[in-house]
């Protein structure tokens, strides 16, 4: 299915999706096989896609078609692979679409991308809004685009960031997935100033179950996420403590989860970290209970 029939207004129920990675330094593909067993015990939840992130300049994307064509061809569910056009050329960017319609994927999720380290600079893109007008003059792939509820790192104010999430919408962008957050209100803020903007289409929070301590602390400085007083006092107290760690961090994105749907979000898109666990809890916990 393409994004629009994921998301459509017809479907009652929240689309589930997740998002997993080219597993690093897998000399013996170990690793990558360690993935898809976690997919598998994922696969109960019925997910509408999964999406496959690719490295700054392509630095990873054999790893990640290799992983596009075993979900789609072994796990029979949607893939949406994720594209960065910083320092990658136009013919590459060509040949890729390419590679893309030869294994059947319908569905692309395109950013701009971090700036990859000791790495000739290309400048045939350099915003999202250009690779995703490029994407539909190119291809027939429904695209998706990224939002940042708190707004992206490198932008000066949230409204700015929302005028430039304006331009991909304009230029195509069809679903918007959002960055990671821990506060539902900085979504509901977010989602209400892009409605005020002329954003319409559907926005699909960014989930990740907090799972250990030390990994938060690096993605919210990374991602420049605002960590709940109560939140960050609690996980401070018991950050040697890995297992209560781990279930307060499910019981949290369970409760965000609950809160998100109850306000009528069109889906679910959980950072998994290539791990089912976390994510298998919460979801349990969900449809228990919106079926009892």
């Amino acid at each position: 299915m393409n994004l629009r029939e994921i998301y459509s207004t017809e479907n009652k129920e929240p689309a589930i999706s997740y998002e997993v990675f080219p597993p690093k330094d897998d000399v013996d593909g170990t690793k990558l096989e360690n993935l898809f067993v976690e997919l598998k015990k994922l696969l109960i939840f019925n997910p509408s896609l999964i999406s496959v992130t690719y490295g700054a300049g392509g630095s990873n994307r054999n790893e990640s078609v290799e992983i596009i064509k075993r979900i789609k061809n072994d796990l029979k569910v949607t893939p949406m692979p994720h594209f960065t056009c910083v320092s990658t050329s136009r013919a590459n960017i060509k040949i890729y679409l390419n590679t893309l319609s030869a294994l059947g994927v319908k569905n692309i999720l395109a950013l701009r991308g971090d700036m990859p380290e000791n790495k000739e600079i290309c400048h045939d893109f350099k915003y999202a809004s250009e690779l995703i007008e490029y994407i539909k003059q190119e291809s027939n792939l429904s695209t998706a685009a990224a939002g940042y509820p708190e707004g992206h790192k490198e932008c000066e104010s949230i409204d700015k960031d929302i005028e430039y999430l304006k331009q991909k919408v304009d230029k195509g962008a069809e679903v918007i997935y959002t960055q990671l957050f821990f506060d539902n209100e900085h979504y509901f803020t977010f989602v209400e100033k892009c409605n005020k903007q002329g954003i319409h289409i559907p926005i699909i929070p960014g989930i990740l179950p907090v799972t250990n301590y030390t990994t938060l602390s690096k993605m919210a400085s990374l991602c420049k996420v605002e960590i709940p007083h109560k939140m960050l006092e609690t996980l401070e107290k018991h950050k040697n403590d890995k297992e209560y760690i781990k279930k307060y961090g499910i019981e949290y994105a369970g409760i965000q989860c609950k809160k998100l749907i109850e306000n009528g979000v069109k889906g679910l898109h959980f950072y998994t970290l290539n791990k089912s666990y976390a994510v298998s809890e919460i979801l349990k916990n969900i449809l228990y209970t919106r079926t009892n």
